[in-house]
């Protein structure tokens, strides 16, 4: 059967929470993005699915429980005669969302538009059938990111076991900045009529981003190899052993380039830091870095709307100044750490695309 959301479920606008507002609140507090506090009532009930009206318009939740929504976000509630909670959770997710969008400012959803939205509607049993599916794969995701999260712990405990925290520096050791032992600066520039659909991959700080968490890519944008060997001649060439990071990464995401295949970057968004010192190994650089940025970001970024690193500021950060033979040791603990870490996340790619395929086949 095919129908309308107007015909299988109920849409409860959500409203300000200031009235209901109460840390010590029994029910949740959901914005588009989660949850953003609590509150003594709620509007939604249990096995509810949150959409944003404003903002954040293509990332649904599943609620498990009764919560207040805020007026920037709506409560698709369910017929649970017809259809099934999570069923339409999983619609939600698969359904793009941003075509409904008539604003070229902030994106936006109305009731009227969500209400006309259609769904195939089949029996509960093959609808349960479906969920139970899409569960268990969401299951084995979950754990997969746990795995990950664990990992970076473990790495992170090791760091701060060997080394101590890179703000405190309870150790002792001696500091040098960051400029003294490296480059530190970005690229030249690339324009938007320069880039190509083939050729050397350009990457952005999104892949950047990805390439540091260990995520497999497939580049979207190109310029030629002419281009390429223009900018390297000019800025350098970037080269294994390398660290390159989003200027926008208050989570440490800063990969060690791994690869010797040809590729260039945006300049401004991604930071570049080449030319270190053979006193130094890339891996622990990187985790000195990473742990000076994540604990104190709000003082090493800048900017009125996002804070973003500047190459001034990178340039100023201390850096421990410890025994080759420690940076060593702990580069290969990182090493062994990162190849489970690489099987895991193996599996969880594997995981995202069955997903992903699944619900092609079933919502698609």
């Amino acid at each position: 059967m095919r129908a309308k959301f107007a015909d299988v479920l109920e849409i409860r606008n959500g409203k300000n929470q200031r009235k209901v507002e109460n840390p010590q609140g029994k029910y949740p507090i959901y914005g588009s993005g989660g949850v953003m506090g609590y509150a003594d009532d709620f509007i939604c009930d249990a096995e509810t699915v949150v959409i944003g009206r404003k903002g954040s318009i293509n990332n649904p939740i599943f609620v498990n429980e009764p919560f207040w929504n805020v007026d920037t976000a709506f409560g698709l509630v369910a017929n649970g005669q017809i259809l099934l909670p999570k069923y339409l959770y999983y619609f939600c997710v698969n359904y793009n969302f941003e075509e409904l969008n008539t604003t070229v400012t902030i994106p936006s959803l109305t009731k009227a538009n969500l209400l006309q939205i259609s769904i195939d509607v089949p029996e509960l049993t093959q609808q349960k059938a479906v969920v139970e599916k899409l569960d268990k794969i969401e299951h084995l995701v979950s754990l997969r990111k746990q795995q990950l999260a664990k990992l970076d712990e473990l790495v992170k405990a090791r760091f701060v076991e060997m080394f101590g925290d890179c703000k405190t520096n309870p150790k002792g050791w001696k500091t040098q900045r960051l400029e003294e032992i490296a480059e530190v600066g970005s690229s030249k520039r690339v324009f938007v009529d320069e880039l190509k659909e083939g050729g050397i991959p350009f990457y952005r700080g999104t892949e950047v981003g990805a390439l540091a968490e260990g995520k497999s890519i497939i580049p979207e944008l190109y310029i030629t190899e002419q281009h390429y060997k223009e900018l390297c001649n000019a800025s350098g060439t970037p080269k294994r052993g390398d660290l390159l990071m989003p200027s926008i990464c208050p989570d440490g995401r800063i990969w060690v380039v791994d690869t010797d295949e040809p590729f260039y970057f945006k300049d401004g968004r991604v930071l570049w830091v080449h030319g270190i010192s053979n006193s130094y190994n890339s891996i622990f650089l990187l985790y000195t870095l990473k742990d000076r940025i994540m604990t104190d970001y709000s003082s090493i970024a800048s900017g009125t709307t996002f804070a973003e690193l500047k190459i001034f500021a990178l340039k100023a950060c201390n850096v421990f100044d410890v025994p080759q033979s420690l940076q060593t040791e702990f580069a290969a603990f990182v090493q062994s750490t990162d190849q489970v870490k690489s099987t895991v996340q193996s599996s969880l790619d594997e995981l995202e695309t069955l997903k992903k395929s699944l619900m092609q086949t079933y919502f698609g």
